[in-house]
């Protein structure tokens, strides 16, 4: 569901498409602890891609964290996952504690994770059904998206799907 904000190279730019399948990948939960995206069928998952350095993601990182996040911490049925693009696990937690974040950062240094979403631009989210379908996807952090997003999480969440 991309909005027309988005231009076709942005399009080409994206690797997976709504009603895509979520690709298979693992990232670590902690240094040396792996998960693999696959535990979490049964939950709506968010997937959010940043980059420290990105001013866009600084803009709505804070809104994540205040508007779904904290809404949602305690729902047993979503799972926030935010992966910091070409980032280590001192990058990502030095951010977090610098910002005052409370949800989890995970590191994707190699952009390993990434690479399987989008080719370029950040930030992107890409929110995952519980039966591991994208129900919706962003680029860039624009409020009418945003509110779009949270609608769509909102809508899951309460249908219990």
């Amino acid at each position: 569901m991309f909005s027309g904000l988005f231009t076709s190279a942005q399009e080409e730019a994206t690797l997976v498409k709504n009603g895509d399948q979520v690709p298979s990948f693992t990232f670590e939960t902690s240094p040396g602890k792996i998960q693999n995206i696959s535990e979490f069928k049964g939950k709506t998952v968010l997937i959010t891609f940043f980059a420290t350095w990105c001013g866009p993601c600084r803009k709505e990182l804070p809104h994540i964290q205040a508007e779904i996040y904290n809404k949602y911490k305690n729902n047993p049925n979503f799972v926030l996952l935010i992966l910091g693009r070409e980032h280590s696990w001192a990058e990502v937690n030095k951010f977090k504690t610098e910002n005052k974040f409370t949800m989890p950062f995970y590191p994707d240094p190699e952009r390993k994770v990434y690479s399987q979403f989008a080719k370029q631009s950040i930030p992107r989210n890409f929110l995952i059904s519980p039966d591991g379908k994208i129900l919706f996807s962003t680029i860039g952090f624009e409020e009418k998206e945003f509110k779009q997003l949270k609608k769509v999480i909102d809508n899951q969440l309460k249908e219990g799907k």
